[in-house]
């Protein structure tokens, strides 16, 4: 009987938030899995930190059983979960996650209190499953007040049509669920095994 494991896929984004300071992305250089998230080895990521830089925060752990949010530190491009478990994993995925990078092109429906309007942004969808995706754009900051979006995402078996509902959107960082997905895009998607 298999053991269920956490994975953090590699080419995944990580986010720590340390007092004081902004958030940082970084993103994990290779694989890494264990029974339970305190298990878990240091994860290797690729950081603009020079030798010896220590920082601690909360770290916005993406795994394949969801996120969650727990204390780790960063040192010497490894990143380490420091903090107790947490009491549950928080956004838990009812799908399994696939590790891109996709590459994406839309529009982007922006609304605010002056005014609604669309915009093309183009970029590559780093992870996806049937309840969504996340992306990151090609330009260093979104545009403020993404409301949803409608994307063309190149996947291995040909395009996938879908309107995106934006759940949290940060600097070039975008995670949405999709609101409608082209019938046959759906079922290629839910059907998708990546080769390893």
């Amino acid at each position: 009987m298999a053991i269920n494991t956490i994975t953090v896929p590699a080419g995944s984004s990580l986010t720590l938030r340390c007092p004081g300071s902004e958030a940082i992305v970084l993103v994990t250089l290779a694989e890494v899995s264990a029974p339970f998230i305190t298990d878990l080895p240091p994860i290797p990521v690729l950081s603009l930190d020079g030798p010896g830089v220590r920082r601690i925060g909360v770290l916005e752990l993406v795994t394949s059983a969801g996120v969650t949010w727990v204390e780790g530190e960063m040192r010497d491009d490894q990143l380490r979960v420091i903090g107790d478990a947490p009491a549950g994993v928080v956004q838990r995925r009812t799908a399994v996650r696939h590790a891109g990078p996709f590459p994406v092109a839309g529009t982007a429906q922006i609304v605010t209190a002056e005014s609604r309007r669309l915009v093309a942004i183009t970029g590559r969808v780093e992870d996806v499953s049937t309840d969504g995706l996340l992306m990151r754009a090609d330009v260093p900051s979104l545009p403020y007040g993404i409301e949803r979006l409608l994307v063309h995402v190149t996947m291995p078996w040909g395009d996938l049509t879908a309107a995106v509902d934006v759940v949290d959107q940060q600097a070039d960082l975008l995670r949405g669920t999709f609101e409608w997905v082209e019938p046959e895009a759906a079922a290629s998607l839910a059907d998708f095994r990546p080769s390893r």
